[in-house]
């Protein structure tokens, strides 16, 4: 049972990224929104205007839902283990690795739902969306583990030196 607890979020994200995939989350089904708002901010917004809009945040969604299945993975992985390494490279890259492959998996997908189209362009900016997710856990992982001494050193008075202190 406690895998399944663990590897549940994982799952639940997948589903949803398989949900976006359908017509659901179509190019003309998602201009039913951004074109309002670009509208509302910019009435004289011209078509191309609210495409170009539409095509960055639809891009910015997969890298965003893609950062976020690597994070889930990396957390899930973690809790598995039931105790926190240290950063393996090699784990993080078999993340990538899956992500990409599930990305591949969700272009196919597209294949068989009239209103979508798959494309490699879509699988690349996955497979950066996961790698700039665990890139970002690295980062806070780096900037927590910085020494006491670096975090915590209140300034020497004007002219002097730590040898004279």
């Amino acid at each position: 049972m406690r895998p399944l607890k663990i590897f549940l979020p994982v799952v639940i994200w997948m589903a949803v990224i398989f949900l976006a995939s359908t017509d659901i989350g179509s190019f003309h089904n998602t201009s039913r929104i951004i074109g309002p708002i670009v509208r509302w901010f910019r009435p004289n917004a011209t078509d191309s205007d609210i495409k170009l809009v539409q095509t960055i945040v639809r891009k910015t969604g997969h890298l965003t839902e893609y950062a976020i299945l690597a994070i889930l993975i990396w957390r899930a992985r973690r809790r598995f283990r039931g105790r926190p390494s240290e950063w393996s490279w090699k784990e993080s890259a078999a993340i990538i690795a899956f992500c990409s492959f599930y990305a591949a998996t969700d272009e196919f997908h597209q294949r068989f739902v009239a209103s979508r189209m798959p494309s490699a362009e879509d699988v690349l900016i996955d497979t950066i969306g996961a790698f700039l997710g665990l890139l970002l856990l690295f980062a806070i992982g780096r900037r927590r583990k910085l020494p006491s001494s670096t975090q915590n050193s209140e300034p020497l008075p004007v002219g002097s030196s730590p040898q004279s202190s």
